[in-house]
């Protein structure tokens, strides 16, 4: 059975919940102009977005070294999710960046790095074969995984596993035969451009070289043929199983940290239905009744917390060392953009929280809205948070509600109310 449908038109706190959970965060004005509308409708809207993204100060090209480059792209991401109109694009691209891992201890190119989020940003709504034959097809991906190094007679298994054990059926699904058969499709597959430290510049591209390619009879996942690298995706895409391991992304994304047999289960077979069409999954998603009864059952990841806590004050823009800054925190969060911190990518759900952590996220809560570098502070104009945008509810607690703006902020944004969605 599918995921069932909701047809009641949005409260206030429906409205709350659905951007809360889809950009990150919302300011009161953005909430109250979803009352009414059709879940339907409302899902609709977020996931319409084009793939252009804001014109940025960022420029990591200019940098002097790879680790300039990285920390101006990671600092330009945040920005563009703190500023976007559609937040729920670069919500997705995050997703997918924990699914189709790399990490830039490896990957240091700034194309290969654009590359990738650009195939993150344009193909996350697409039929998921086709975002996973993009998203492996990235240079950023070649090199993270060594295909580049995978030649006939000398095959790297790392692609071919990785692509069978995280990115399609998962472990107990195939055997160690179809990871070698695997690898000898994906041969030839590499890419050409800048290589090494000192041509992080220059532009890397996808190519296909035959002469490195095992053009021989395979057998993989049950079927036979001379199959190249894309045949092989095709085919682990299309795996039964890997329904279910999408629509588990999908739903410790969007509906619960917590593993839910009957959920997911609709939420696979609204996926089958759809034959993997992730936009017509993530409308029936959004739409559905299982989506609206889950309330404060995600904890936010660092970027989450950081990123919502920005367009929930209805802030605007800030400096550039600002967010330089706040990408730095994210990584010391345990977050960093555009590095997991294994293939497998990062954990979510409890794994955010622990001791340190919880002091660190204390710590962003109040150089964002206590002292003299708080964000609208001096000349600056002040944040309009609100208890609907950071907490879902309009109702502030008495004690609350007799506190100066800035303390009451801080204590609503360290609040299980506002770290849940």
């Amino acid at each position: 059975m599918p995921l069932t449908p909701n047809t009641r038109p949005l409260t206030l706190t429906d409205a709350a919940h659905l951007l809360r959970r889809t950009s990150f965060g919302a300011t009161e004005a953005q909430i109250r102009a979803l009352i009414g509308q059709t879940p339907q409708a409302a899902a609709t809207g977020l996931l319409s977005f084009p793939a252009t993204t804001l014109d940025t100060p960022f420029k990591p090209l200019e940098a002097v070294a790879p680790y300039a480059a990285i920390k101006l792209m990671e600092a330009g991401w945040l920005r563009e999710m703190v500023l976007t109109p559609y937040p729920l694009r670069e919500r997705l691209a995050l997703m997918w960046s924990n699914h189709f891992v790399i990490g830039t201890d490896k990957v240091k190119n700034v194309s290969a790095l654009e590359g990738y989020l650009t195939v993150l940003r344009t193909q996350s709504l697409s039929n998921f074969t086709d975002l996973a034959l993009a998203a492996v097809k990235t240079p950023a991906v070649m090199n993270y995984l060594d295909n580049d190094q995978n030649r006939k007679g000398k095959p790297n298994e790392n692609l071919g596993r990785e692509l069978l054990e995280l990115y399609t059926a998962g472990i107990g699904n195939y055997s160690e035969a179809d990871v070698k058969e695997g690898a000898r499709a994906l041969t030839g597959w590499t890419y050409q451009g800048g290589r090494g430290n000192k041509q992080f510049a220059d532009p890397q591209v996808f190519a296909f070289n035959p002469k490195q390619h095992d053009s021989g009879s395979k057998t993989y996942l049950g079927q036979s043929g001379n199959f190249g690298g894309d045949d092989i995706v095709r085919l682990a895409a299309g795996h039964p199983s890997t329904a279910g391991r999408v629509a588990m992304k999908l739903w410790r994304s969007f509906v619960s940290d917590t593993p839910d047999a009957a959920g997911q289960a609709r939420l696979t077979e609204t996926y089958r239905q759809h034959g993997g069409d992730l936009r017509a999954v993530m409308q029936d998603l959004l739409s559905s009744q299982e989506f609206y009864a889950a309330r404060s059952s995600i904890i936010r990841s660092p970027a989450e917390f950081v990123v919502g806590a920005l367009r929930s004050s209805n802030r605007g823009d800030i400096d550039e060392k600002t967010y330089l800054n706040l990408s730095g925190t994210l990584a010391r969060l345990g977050q960093q953009l555009l590095h997991p911190p294994t293939v497998k990518g990062w954990d979510g759900g409890r794994e955010w929280i622990n001791d340190g952590t919880l002091l660190l996220r204390m710590q962003v809560a109040a150089g964002l809205t206590l002292g003299k570098q708080a964000l609208g502070q001096g000349t600056k104009p002040a944040p309009g948070f609100s208890p609907l945008a950071l907490t879902g509810s309009e109702h502030l607690p008495p004690a609350l509600a007799k506190l100066p703006p800035a303390q009451r902020t801080y204590l609503m944004l360290v609040s299980p109310e506002y770290q849940l969605i």
